[in-house]
This record gives C-alpha cells, sequence and structure tokens, in this order.
C-alpha cells in the first residue's frame, strides 16, 4: 500500500497536477489539505474518472480535507470521523477513515500565525485535543497512520536555516513539545525511518526563489503506528510537482507499507 499527503493550496486551481501526480504515482491513498473548496463543489467526478474515490470535510475559501482511495483498495471508507470530542472547531482542519484496513487520520494543523499570537494559543490547545483523540483511535486502531500539514518542524534538521528561524513559530519548543507529545503515543515518523539527514524539504515559500535555492521546511508528516512500522518499506519526498507550473507551495510525501 503507498500512502502520500499533499497541501494542495487549492483543489481547484491544482486538480490538474492532482490528477496528473495520481497518473504518475499511482497512490493507493492520498490525503489532500488545504481543499478550499466546500463539499457541494468537490470534484467527485474528476477524481472518479481519474480511478480515485474520496470522503471530504470542506469549507468556502479556507482550509479543507480529504481523503482519496484508489479504485481496487480492499473496500470503502468506514467510521468517517470530521469532529472530534472535546475540539469545538468550525474550521475543517480533521478527517479520519479507515480504508484499506489501516485507519487514516487527515491533520491540517493550525498554523499559529506567530509565537505568542492568540492562534498560537489556539494550535496548542488545538493539538492537545488532537492528542486525546489520536491515543483513543491507537486504542481502537493498531494500525493507524496520521497525516498532513502538522505546520510543525520536527527538529533543526527540518529548518533550511535554524539559526534565522530560531525559535519563531513552526519551530518553537512548545510547537515541537505538542508534536513529541503525539509522537510518544507510539507513533513514528517514517521519513526518518529511512533518512536521518537534514536538508530534505516539503514546503517553500513562494518567494526568494526559495525551492530553487532549497530554502524550505519539512512540516508534511507521515506518521505510522507501531503495529505498521515493520511493514514500512520507503519513505519519500516528491519534490517533481513543486516544479510544475502554478504549483502549491508543498509537495507531495508518500509512504510505503508492504500489506
Amino acid at each position: 500500500m503507498k500512502i502520500a499527503s499533499w497541501n494542495v493550496n487549492s483543489l481547484k486551481v491544482r486538480l490538474p497536477h492532482l490528477t496528473q501526480w495520481l497518473a504518475d504515482a499511482r497512490p493507493d491513498v492520498v490525503a489532500l489539505q488545504e481543499t478550499k473548496l466546500e463539499d457541494a463543489k468537490f470534484p467527485v467526478d474528476e477524481l472518479a474518472a481519474a480511478g480515485y474515490r474520496a470522503v471530504y470535510s470542506g469549507q468556502k475559501t479556507y482550509n479543507g480535507v480529504a481523503i482519496l482511495a484508489r479504485d481496487g483498495v480492499h473496500g470503502g471508507f468506514d467510521d468517517v470521523v470530521t469532529d472530534i470530542p472535546g475540539l469545538d472547531d468550525p474550521q475543517r482542519r480533521i478527517l479520519a477513515a479507515t480504508v484499506g484496513g489501516v485507519r487514516v487520520v487527515d491533520l491540517y494543523v493550525v498554523n499559529g500565525k506567530a509565537v505568542g499570537d492568540e492562534k498560537y494559543a489556539y494550535k496548542l490547545d488545538w493539538l492537545a485535543k488532537v492528542r486525546e483523540f489520536l491515543a483513543r483511535e491507537l486504542e481502537r486502531h493498531p494500525n493507524l497512520v496520521v497525516l498532513g500539514d502538522f505546520n510543525i518542524c520536527p527538529d533543526d534538521r527540518d529548518v533550511y536555516d535554524p539559526v534565522a528561524w530560531g525559535e519563531d513559530i513552526l519551530c518553537s519548543p512548545p510547537e515541537r513539545a505538542a508534536l513529541k507529545a503525539i509522537t510518544e503515543l507510539g507513533l513514528h515518523d517514517s521519513f526518518r525511518l529511512f533518512e536521518s539527514a537534514g536538508g530534505h524539504y516539503s514546503w517553500w515559500d513562494y518567494r526568494q526563489a526559495a525551492f530553487r535555492r532549497n530554502m524550505g521546511l519539512r512540516i508534511d508528516l507521515i506518521l505510522l503506528g507501531e503495529t505498521l512500522k515493520p511493514a514500512a518499506s520507503a519513505a519519500a519526498i516528491d519534490r517533481e510537482p513543486r516544479r510544475w507550473e502554478r504549483p502549491s507551495d508543498h509537495t507531495p510525501v508518500t509512504l510505503e507499507l508492504d500489506i
């Protein structure tokens, strides 16, 4: 099973990129973030023509998450969750479903704006509530994958210039501690199972020729539970879609499981 995550930064704009990438990469399951579409406008027919079915939770202009499954992946989408206990949040940032025997939790984590901002405080509270939810999910679904745009660099290897970023938003110790609290539930950063070096990023600013200069951050993660860890056979960051015309500022990340 090949699982992917991609913040498409507007599915309406990036749908041609997505369908091209689906044809090229042939992932079995794909989690999307920042679809920025109301549910009534989700491109069900276009994705069906590409060979994928979908569940989704969207809103106009902002946020929005979706999970796609390739035709032929066993079963449909079971036990779909769009809102979690204890988190009163109208923003569409969370989507969970069981597909092909794997519990998939798609997250578009709050950005937080700036350290000390009220949105930063909300981000930390949001992450704490999500951790509680994931603890329950692990009890019910040992075959768990949690993936998405985490808006947190796990450590300094994931920042092109750790000195310049310092303890700013996305790199601050409380954010990293909140992410660590999630992984300490028994979740593993799949990319780091295969690559320990720095310099590998999934997001680059549109400004300052950041992609060409590889001035990026690794904030798109695929975490997998202990039960699935032995099945992990490869993990990668696919930089190619970031080279395309009018790209998302993120690029897909992938995990392969021998199941």
